[in-house]
């Protein structure tokens, strides 16, 4: 907190340009090294209206080495069919409010940087071609930050709109280094490829599980529904299989939820948690040869990872607005 206790209050567009997705995957890698010592974080809560159709949901995580404690609570479709998201960030120690962020424009940074080291601890070391479904800014941020964990030569781009997959890899191509090329198809995206990135928005899987090549990653972070999937039941026996939390398995992770219901895995298919394998109490990859999929479904240990990486940043450059709450104890009187 700063002397005079007050919270700091930063738009998206003050906290836009404060970190690069390098700084992103540290932050959220060491949040997942948190959570595999034992940091508390639980599953999305999510709360559905019917008319007019929208979502309110939201997940929290305690951070205690870092310091920090809090998670998104953001409301999605209704009448504008657009989305708000509002980040509460506490101290960990005190209780204090830290700061609130208007917090849209990180979100595709600290999931991407999610996706980055789950790359990081279960891709082979020497991949070089990545294929990516989804062209929207998840998809960005999922492409920006695995380009700092791994040494890329090239990126296959699939999207059934080819206005769309053509605009995105000019737009890549000239971001980073790598050559980005948009393809017709699924398979020719997954040909080839040693890490598949799906970041779309599609409820049916996206590829046939059977075109994985041995030895391949799988990132798959657009669905958190039980019955939805971005990827299928082929792709999810064929690998060594770890979620993001253990406890979000049986809530909304669609992909193995129902390839458990085609009978294609059981519940000893679910191999290890990421902290798990970040801090090393569990193995990623044994081989070369074996095939591995991280199940991003978004928590708040990245979101409070990337949010106090970004409040520090903001306290020492003098980003935001300072606001005041008033403790329960006064306010209550």
């Amino acid at each position: 907190m700063s002397d005079d206790d007050t919270t700091l209050f930063l738009t998206s567009e003050e906290v836009a340009d404060l970190a690069d997705p390098a700084d992103y995957v540290a932050a959220v890698r060491e949040g997942y090294r948190e959570r595999g010592h034992g940091a508390p974080a639980e599953p999305r809560t999510a709360l559905f209206a019917e008319e007019p159709p929208g979502m309110l949901t939201g997940y929290m995580a305690i951070l205690p080495e870092t310091g920090a404690m809090g998670g998104y609570t953001y409301a999605a479709g209704f009448g504008e069919r657009d989305a708000n998201f509002v980040l509460p960030l506490f101290d960990a120690d005190s209780g204090d409010p830290l700061a609130v962020f208007d917090g849209a424009s990180l979100n595709p940074y600290k999931t991407g940087a999610t996706g980055a080291v789950g790359v990081d601890a279960l891709a082979r070391r020497d991949v070089s071609d990545l294929a990516l479904f989804g062209c929207g800014p998840q998809a960005r941020g999922q492409l920006l930050a695995t380009a700092t964990v791994r040494d890329l030569d090239r990126v296959e781009v699939y999207s059934p709109t080819s206005e769309h997959r053509e605009s995105f890899a000019a737009e890549m191509n000239d971001r980073i280094d790598p050559t980005v090329a948009a393809v017709a198809s699924p398979a020719a995206a997954v040909e080839g490829a040693d890490v598949v990135i799906t970041a779309t928005t599609a409820s049916e899987p996206v590829f046939d599980g059977d075109l994985l090549e041995p030895g391949t990653h799988v990132t798959a972070m657009g669905q958190y529904h039980p019955e939805k999937r971005e990827v299928d039941a082929t792709t999810v026996a064929r690998s060594t299989y770890v979620p993001d939390l253990r406890d979000r398995v049986e809530q909304d992770a669609g992909a193995f939820l129902l390839a458990r219901e085609e009978g294609a895995v059981d519940d000893d298919h679910v191999h290890a948690e990421l902290g798990e394998v970040v801090t090393g109490s569990a193995v990623g990859r044994a081989n070369d040869e074996e095939i591995t999929l991280f199940d991003s479904g978004g928590t708040g240990i990245e979101t409070v990872a990337a949010a106090h990486m970004l409040y520090e940043r903001a306290r020492e450059e003098g980003i935001g607005r300072e606001i005041e709450f008033t403790p329960a104890s006064v306010a209550m009187e």
